[in-house]
């Protein structure tokens, strides 16, 4: 594990302690009672359900792995649907609210804790679905986290991914109006001081990292996927959607 994946395990268990991160705020029990009838959905960007034609025709017996996914919110609804579901993050903290929700309302999920650019304690063509929720601005190359899901993948396997729009990263959005500073690919240890980082973001906030369209769709496609569908979103608390999305989330297959 490099420093920064150091760094931002520490910083998601924080903000999971903080409670005030909305991807650290698990599902209700009411929420997973519905699913369990059928009724779910889930999100990769912040405000757009993943459309219901992304999905398998049923989750029952699928395997489904919710990568860098922690926080008990996808998981649990696909476990309640049907799913076998393994959550792999980062953040033990992260990992706990999965375990809770499990614990809850009487859910199996495994839950497993690692960097999501090494799946290497995941065999080879083990999974039917996977479940990639805004998180690879978290990690300095996204590529190996493509590579990694082909691999892990079936034939005919789904990898649904959300992910920042490389933009948001070239705007300094300190002080009054926004500004474009910073080229592509954004690094935190490299684009901007400790002090700025956090007056950007906040203490005890996790490092980001902006990704190419290149690195996010190229890499995918380079790495075996073909790309069927995809659609973007917006943050609404972020005044930045007023000159154009944020996020992108992606439906790719693998076909061989």
């Amino acid at each position: 594990m490099d420093d920064a994946a150091a760094f931002n395990r520490s910083a998601w268990d924080s903000q999971v302690e903080g409670g005030q991160n909305p991807w650290t705020i698990p599902c209700t029990a009411e929420q997973v009672a519905a699913a369990r009838h059928g009724d779910w959905k889930i999100y990769l960007t912040p405000t757009k359900p993943v459309p219901v034609d992304w999905f398998p025709e049923t989750l029952v017996g699928k395997d489904v792995l919710c990568l860098a996914s922690g926080g008990g919110q996808q998981g649990p609804l696909l476990a309640a649907a049907g799913a076998n579901v393994t959550v792999y993050d980062n953040s033990p903290r992260q990992l706990a609210r999965d375990a809770e929700v499990a614990q809850r309302d009487g859910l199996t999920i495994h839950t497993l804790l690692g960097d999501m650019r090494d799946l290497s304690a995941l065999s080879d063509a083990s999974f039917d679905l996977i479940v990639h929720p805004v998180s690879n601005v978290f990690v300095p190359n996204v590529l190996p986290v493509w590579r990694e899901s082909y691999r892990v993948l079936r034939t005919g396997g789904a990898l649904l991914a959300g992910f920042d729009s490389p933009f948001v990263h070239c705007v300094d959005t300190r002080g009054d109006g926004y500004f474009l500073r910073f080229s592509l690919p954004y690094s935190d240890l490299t684009s901007i001081t400790e002090a700025e980082r956090v007056e950007r973001y906040g203490a005890n906030t996790p490092m980001e990292f902006g990704h190419t369209l290149t690195d996010q769709l190229g890499g995918q496609m380079a790495a075996g996927f073909h790309l069927v569908d995809l659609f973007e979103d917006i943050d609404p608390n972020d005044h930045l959607h007023d000159f154009f999305p944020q996020f992108i989330a992606t439906y790719a297959v693998k076909l061989k």
